[in-house]
């Protein structure tokens, strides 16, 4: 690792996902020397080197330059994935408050930005072999999350162009998943009333095998490293990040005893567009016509570029999921809360 770029690191969404993460391996790094965590509330929850700031990104009083000035990198997590029934609400956040971001670190002269984009930001592709970063970045743009993750990558590429001097990585993780996220997971995706034991392997006599369901998970912890090493390096662009092997019905039904039943992708997409516009699934149709076109990804360039390979495999990542499914597990932050229904 080079020390050329520790020092002072500021990460919004740092009580996220990723965020909780990124913030606890920071502040074991002895390269850095303070973490400013940006979030909408401020956790219970104060790793070393860390300092908290209120922020919301959707408003446009947000003072980020007074955030921004004096770090040496800036780590862009912070997402909003509801509400799905509103999706001018989710842009707002998402890619105004992204633009704010943006601009605010060429204001305060931030060396370099660091962006959670998303295998959500390609454009379909296919399911055989995987593709490298030069995949299409157009999104599915039926769905709001693909949408506005391709929106932001035309915004970097005239970001990149304006601002020469600023060192631009792009991260694009596949599904992150950890066993505190669980919790979190399943409101976002599931509803808030979803019962998590109901995740349990022997209460599954089935298991549904839809055509075109294949994609690729990876431990939140290990993406986090990726982020620590691009912080770390003089690397810039963008990098694919995914364990191995990829997930399909016939992985997950050996790992959970349960037979997989071929289900056509219309009766499936019919129910959950059925749920969701009952409110009773807060993940979208749209979202799944997405997920069954997401091309694999090659990660071979952060292999080489930023000597990174994923910790898990991607059954150990699922194993892990569901057991913190099955727990309600959580985190001491708002949006990772622990919250056991049923």
């Amino acid at each position: 690792m080079s020390s050329e770029s520790g020092g002072r690191i500021v990460v919004t969404g740092a009580t996220g996902n990723v965020g909780t993460s990124l913030v606890r391996l920071l502040a074991e790094d002895a390269e850095v020397g303070s973490v400013r965590g940006l979030a909408r509330r401020i956790p219970d929850w104060s790793p070393a080197k860390s300092e908290w700031s209120v922020v919301d990104l959707a408003s446009e009083d947000a003072d980020l330059v007074k955030d921004f000035e004096g770090a040496d990198t800036v780590v862009h997590l912070a997402w909003a994935f509801q509400p799905t029934h509103d999706p001018a609400t989710t842009w707002r956040t998402n890619v105004l408050g992204s633009i704010r971001v943006f601009e605010a670190v060429a204001a305060a002269k931030v060396s370099a930005l660091v962006y959670a984009s998303s295998v959500g930001a390609y454009s379909p592709g296919p399911k055989e072999h995987a593709v490298d970063e030069s995949w299409p970045t157009h999104g599915w743009p039926d769905a709001a999350y693909c949408r506005e993750k391709a929106y932001l990558e035309r915004a970097l590429d005239s970001f990149e162009h304006e601002h020469p001097g600023v060192r631009v990585v792009r991260m694009r993780p596949a599904f992150l998943f950890k066993r505190e996220s669980a919790s979190e997971q399943r409101r976002i995706f599931g509803g808030r009333f979803l019962p998590g034991p109901l995740a349990r392997p022997e209460l599954l006599p089935f298991l549904p095998d839809i055509p075109g369901l294949r994609i690729q998970v990876l431990h939140t912890d290990d993406a986090a490293k990726a982020y620590q090493l691009a912080i770390h390096s003089q690397v810039q662009g963008a990098f694919n990040l995914a364990g191995e092997p990829p997930v399909d019905a016939e992985m997950l039904g050996e790992m959970l005893g349960a037979r997989p039943v071929r289900l056509p992708r219309p009766a499936a997409r019919s129910a959950i567009a059925a749920a969701w516009g009952l409110h009773l699934l807060p993940a979208s149709p749209h979202l799944f016509d997405a997920v069954l076109r997401l091309p694999l990804m090659d990660c071979s360039r952060a292999q080489a570029d930023l000597q990174w390979r994923p910790e898990r495999t991607a059954g150990e990542v699922l194993e892990e999921f569901l057991q913190g499914l099955q727990r309600g597990a959580g985190e001491e932050t708002e949006p990772l809360k622990a919250r056991k229904v049923g």
